[in-house]
Order: C-alpha cells, then sequence, then structure tokens
C-alpha cells in the first residue's frame, strides 16, 4: 500500500509547502481578493460620502445664488411698467384700472390694465401661465380661472400650478332675486314651491358654467330642489329677461340688482355671502334665511408660478395697501364690494378651496362647455 503523501507541517506563519496534493498556499489569492474587496468597499464608501457632501455644498451655493437673485430683482423691482392682464370687462375691468391707479403710484412704474378678452378668460389665462415669472405680467384673477379646467379639459392651464397667487382684492356678493309673480316672500317660500312642482320654475344664467349658473345649481343640490336652467349670453340679458318675466329667477351681483329692488320691479330673496351686502343691507344672507350658501364674484391679483418671493410679497403689501385706501373703499361700496385683505398663503388657500368647491358642482350636475 502506497504511503500517502506528506500533508505538510503547519508554522508560525501557516502551513508550509511540503506536500503535492494539498498547498494550503493557494487559499490565498482568495483571502487577498476578499481583503481587497474590502479595501475598495471602504474607499468607494469614502468617496460616496464626499459626492454626497459636494452634491450638497453645490445644492446650497445654487440655493444662495439664487436667494440673492431673487432679493436683487426683488430691490430693483419694477424697472419698467407693469402689464395686468384682464380676461374680463365688467367688474373685473373695474376694479383693475382701480388697483392699477394706485399701484403705479406706489411702485414708481405704470401698472396697464390690458384686455385679453376671449375664450371664457381662457386667452389670459394662458397668456400669464406661459408669461416669464418675473413679476412684469399679472392677471386680475375671477371665478372661471378656477372654474374652466373643471368645464374643458383643453382649458390650457393648472389653475393651482400655473399661478401664484398675490393679494385678495375685493369680493361682490351675489343675490338671488325673483320676479314680483313668483309666490315667495323668503328663500324657505321658494325652496317649498320648488318642491312642490319639481321642474316648473326657471332660472336665468348668464351662460353655461358662468357663476350665476353653478350658484344655482349649488343651490339646487343643496336645497335638494329641481329648477329649470335657462342660459342667456349674459348675466345682464338673462337680468334683463327675469325683469320681462321670460323666467322666475336669477342670482346675480348684489349691485347689479338693487336699483330693481328699490323700485319694486324685483324681489330679493338672500344675499348669497357670509355677510349682508351693502348695497341691501335689508336683505338676509343665505345662511340667515336656513340654508347656507356662498357664491361670491371675487377678484385677486395672481402672478405666473415661479414668481420670486420678494417681489410677491411687495405687490401683495402694496395691493392691500391699495385696497383699503379711503377713496377706493368708498368706489367699491358703490359695487356692493369692500376690500379684502389677507396673504398669498390666504389668497392660494382660497383659490383651492374655490377650485374645489365649483368642481365638485360641476362634476355632480355633468355640466360641460357648449
Amino acid at each position: 500500500m502506497a504511503a500517502p503523501a506528506n500533508r505538510g507541517r503547519r508554522g508560525r506563519s501557516g502551513w508550509e509547502e511540503s506536500g503535492q496534493d494539498y498547498r494550503p498556499e493557494a487559499a490565498r489569492p482568495l483571502q487577498c481578493r476578499v481583503a481587497e474587496f474590502r479595501r475598495r468597499l471602504a474607499r468607494k464608501g469614502c468617496t460616496l460620502k464626499r459626492s454626497r457632501i459636494y452634491r450638497a455644498a453645490r445644492a446650497l451655493v445654487c440655493a444662495s445664488l439664487a436667494l440673492s437673485v431673487s432679493l436683487a430683482a426683488a430691490q430693483s423691482y419694477p424697472s419698467k411698467p407693469i402689464r395686468l392682464l384682464l380676461p374680463f370687462a365688467g367688474g373685473t375691468d373695474t376694479v383693475a384700472r382701480l388697483l392699477a391707479v394706485k399701484l403705479s403710484a406706489a411702485l414708481g412704474e405704470q401698472v396697464l390694465p390690458e384686455q385679453r378678452l376671449g375664450a371664457g378668460g381662457n386667452i389670459a389665462h394662458r397668456a400669464v401661465a406661459e408669461a416669464a415669472p418675473d413679476g412684469y405680467t399679472l392677471l386680475m384673477g375671477a371665478p372661471p380661472l378656477v372654474i374652466n379646467p373643471h368645464l374643458n379639459p383643453t382649458a390650457g392651464y393648472d389653475a393651482l400650478r400655473a399661478f401664484a397667487a398675490v393679494a385678495p382684492l375685493t369680493s361682490i356678493p351675489n343675490v338671488l332675486v325673483v320676479h314680483p309673480k313668483v309666490k315667495a316672500a323668503s328663500l324657505a317660500d321658494l325652496l317649498k314651491l320648488a318642491r312642490a312642482a319639481p321642474g316648473k320654475l326657471t332660472y336665468g344664467s348668464g351662460g353655461v358654467g358662468s357663476v350665476n349658473h353653478l350658484a344655482a345649481e349649488l343651490l339646487k343640490s343643496r336645497a335638494k330642489i329641481d329648477i329649470l336652467h335657462v342660459p342667456y349670453k349674459s348675466a345682464t340679458t338673462a337680468l334683463t329677461g327675469l325683469i320681462a318675466g321670460e323666467i322666475d329667477v336669477v342670482i346675480v351681483a348684489a349691485s347689479s340688482a338693487a336699483s330693481y329692488v328699490k323700485e319694486g320691479r324685483l324681489r330679493a330673496l338672500a344675499v348669497l355671502d357670509s355677510k349682508r351686502s351693502s348695497a341691501m343691507p335689508e336683505v338676509p344672507t343665505a345662511a340667515e334665511a336656513g340654508t347656507p350658501l356662498v357664491a361670491v364674484n371675487w377678484y385677486m391679483l395672481v402672478a405666473p408660478a415661479g414668481t420670486p418671493r420678494a417681489i410677491i410679497d411687495r405687490l401683495n403689501s402694496e395691493s392691500v395697501k391699495a385696497m383699503n385706501a379711503a377713496d377706493i373703499r368708498e368706489r367699491l361700496a358703490g359695487l356692493g364690494g369692500e376690500p379684502a385683505s389677507g396673504s398669498p398663503e390666504d389668497a392660494a388657500a382660497f383659490l383651492r378651496s374655490e377650485y374645489e368647491q365649483w368642481g365638485k358642482v360641476i362634476r355632480e350636475a355633468g355640466i360641460k362647455a357648449e
């Protein structure tokens, strides 16, 4: 029988080569590779840590530079005239021109109201959404700003992401008025009539998706009633139709209906606001009449998203001062409104609440743009 091969002996430094079928030293390359892998991994970890530190430092420097640019822009702002785009005439134009006069004096540069009418306000909305966020193109926002995207998916802008709310300016409450032939002395009486004869009473509006259309649909939803919608070309023509007895109900700006109510040609049943209107203080709010409902014609200064915060803050401060000036207050009172005050955050929160409220009404009523 052959003698077993010499397996060698173990010395202080490990197995010594002395055999032919077992070579402990052959395992060493693997051990070395493992050790080398560990060393590389450690170096890589350090490199990764350094890389993260460098990236964070770069981000901090960029943020600091951006802040410096923003502050510098605000300190020199404005250095040229500012365009204030108007999606509509009427109340939008009136409020914009009142604001523009005061802002021009406060900022030292002209604020120029510019009508961009058409497409239900979307021409102006898109123009501001796509404008450079430098504070030189602003928008006089009104309810259609948040209503239109719900009515038409091709409106061309995101009402909450494309804009930076700057300042709430004012609101003019709507009032629910009826023709004298309607046997209702209060909102509760009107709701009883509507429930007794579903679909018989008619209401007019300024067209599908208009504020007075959606306000009436909100009333229908809250009060669980069925009244027939008769769209007109504008709120003014709907009011004319009501005076002529063509329809039974209209929801319209309190200032537009006040004179007809005083003359007895129309009867006001409720103001659709959280408080009574200065244009007709004797008329209760919808909540006081038993059906809480708020639907106002609001106006807000809006800028493109990404406008430097320092510019937003300055515009907010000067706009709030302007709208609260004694002469502006007096002019607004004549329209049945009053100045609003609030931070950009307050304005943004209000914009979101309006977006959500009218979106829900439009979805539940199945309203689509014509």
